[in-house]
């Protein structure tokens, strides 16, 4: 049984990635897993005048050790303007002043949903990219397009969609059971 950490890079309270995250865990079987709202989470923008004069945040700090404590991350990331949200961004760039190896040995399944037929390819590559600086290992990776006709009443209702991503989650999984 493994713990695994999931959310979404969007702050928005109607964050359809968030959709896609409860989804996911709802999948997950014989694991601990913690799921987080990041609307629930706000960060100031990061700039060193802060961490200098303010220093770090306790829900920072608490976030950096839900990470931590698990080996697996299932994280699905928003796009705005073919990009990461400014929202994740910032939370990258705390995270990594905090501890620059803060996703050190953890497995990531990462997602990424989007009105549009692109599905977040943007922002999926770009934190492809980027979280492996940290640490992290990539083990899989799924694009949702057209989520508000491909994902209905809770659920991807496409088949080869749904497909895909069972496919990616197993993959997931079975390097967590490694």
């Amino acid at each position: 049984m493994a713990a695994i950490l999931a959310f979404a890079g969007s702050n928005s309270s109607t964050s359809i990635n968030h959709e896609l995250i409860k989804y996911t865990v709802s999948l997950l079987e014989n694991h601990q897993v913690q799921t987080l709202d990041m609307s629930r989470y706000p960060f100031p923008m990061y700039t060193a005048d802060d961490e200098k004069l303010k220093g770090f945040s306790n829900s920072l700090v608490e976030f950096k050790n839900y990470i931590q404590y698990s080996q697996g991350l299932i994280l699905s990331v928003n796009e705005h303007n073919g990009n990461l949200s400014a929202y994740f961004k910032n939370l990258l760039d705390w995270l990594s002043r905090l501890e620059r190896g803060f996703l050190k040995d953890t497995s990531v399944f990462l997602m990424s949903a989007s009105p549009g037929k692109r599905g977040g390819i943007g922002s999926l590559g770009i934190t492809k990219e980027i979280l492996p600086r940290f640490g992290a290992e990539i083990v899989s990776s799924f694009s949702l397009p057209s989520f508000y006709e491909a994902f209905k009443e809770g659920s991807i209702v496409d088949e080869g969609l749904r497909d895909q991503h069972n496919k990616a989650l197993q993959d997931f999984l079975e390097k967590l059971s490694d």
